[in-house]
């Protein structure tokens, strides 16, 4: 039975009912059975033989995805302005379905264009110097033209979004709730000066859905996800902060930590990760000096007029063969062969073997076991 693009979009909207809690082994159903539409299909004992799961889940599965009215939660959706996307969408970020476990459906209220981003995480709890450290960090990101992440907790998430927001700035905030239902309640003006700004709220879960303890784990991978860069500013070992932080590690991502008093409980967690090979992050440049070369074009860099580092410069040289090998090198975390280069680009051999040559001669390639990998 075949499946139309709309009736799979539901199906994915009426599944996220559950998968919001347990994504990753349902991606991996809808890969084994080509769409959520499909697996809504299968019985229960088929699913949990497919997935490895207990039969208990199965059906608990399936009676959450048949009690869920997707066509409901679209229309609330859209009168509440909200914006649905799942991976067959435009305006699904690209970063964002790069990751292991992508949201299955992605709301976003405001404006969640393709901007450079980096995350600013830190506790709850945070102490003046955090506060002020994570703002300052913010507002630079800001004026520079990036977007700015965070989980719009109390702390230094609040500090980074207020900062970005009077800065003028664009800031995403991914809620651990549905988007009808901000928490903390505290934030609900802040929310909406973040949406005004021209910034977005997003979140994987449905609209209604409220506070729960194990949903702000799980929305940290998002924080990261979004960003090319995560710094962490404060927290202590327990801290989600280091979950954000150990999530943007597995997603190939940078790390970068604020360096704090060796005394203070908030600062082990980034002067953990900084004796560990975390970059310290004392100023916006040293964040965005650990993007990749190809996504800070267009960015206030503050090298002042006219300058830029040498990957810059050396990009700005390429020609446009070299520059889309670059930029294919460089999406990949484990780089391209160049078998890889030439079936990714539809190039003839001598085409693609001409601008790795020239990247490698840039001195923007690194060649490691037959392999291509950005230098920069």
């Amino acid at each position: 039975m075949g499946t139309s693009d709309a009736e799979e979009r539901l199906a994915r909207v009426r599944l996220n009912f559950f998968a919001c809690h347990r994504g990753d082994w349902l991606l991996n159903l809808l890969a084994v059975y080509g769409g959520a539409a499909e697996l809504l299909r299968r019985p229960a004992r088929e699913l949990a033989a497919e997935a490895g799961f207990s039969l208990e889940t199965a059906e608990r599965l399936r009676a959450q995805a048949a009690e869920a009215d997707p066509e409901a939660e679209l229309r609330a959706a859209e009168k509440a302005g909200v914006a649905v996307y799942t991976a067959l969408d435009e305006g699904y970020p690209e970063l964002l379905k790069q990751i292991y476990d992508p949201p299955l459906v992605l709301y976003s209220r405001g404006g969640l264009r393709p901007l450079p981003a980096a995350a600013i995480v830190g506790t709850r709890k945070a102490t003046a110097y955090g506060l002020r450290t994570a703002a300052r960090l913010a507002r630079e990101l800001a004026q520079a033209g990036a977007a700015v992440v965070s989980g719009l907790a109390r702390g230094i998430d609040t500090a980074a979004h207020r900062a970005a927001v009077e800065a003028g700035g664009v800031t995403w905030a991914a809620l651990g709730t549905g988007l009808n239902c901000v928490y903390p309640e505290e934030n609900a003006k802040l929310a909406e000066a973040i949406v005004e700004g021209g910034g977005a709220l997003v979140s994987e879960f449905p609209l209604d859905k409220g506070p729960l303890p194990a949903n702000f784990p799980r929305r940290n991978r998002i924080i990261s996800g979004l960003s090319l860069a995560t710094v962490v500013v404060e927290g202590g070992f327990e801290s989600g902060a280091l979950i954000t932080a150990r999530f943007a590690t597995e997603q190939g991502r940078e790390v970068l930590a604020v360096p704090g008093p060796v005394d203070s409980p908030v600062s082990r967690g980034p002067n953990f990760y900084i004796k560990n090979g975390a970059y310290p992050a004392e100023n916006a440049e040293d964040i965005l000096a650990r993007f990749p070369p190809d996504r800070v074009f267009g960015l206030k860099t503050g090298r002042g007029k006219g300058a830029q580092s040498p990957a810059e410069a050396a990009l700005r040289e390429l020609s446009p063969d070299a520059l889309e090998a670059f930029t294919a090198i460089a999406a990949r975390e484990q780089g391209l062969n160049a078998d890889e280069v030439t079936a990714a680009l539809g190039w003839q051999v001598q085409r693609a073997a001409a601008a790795l040559f020239e990247l490698e001669v840039a001195s923007l390639l690194l060649s490691r076991n037959g392999r291509y990998c950005r230098a920069v």
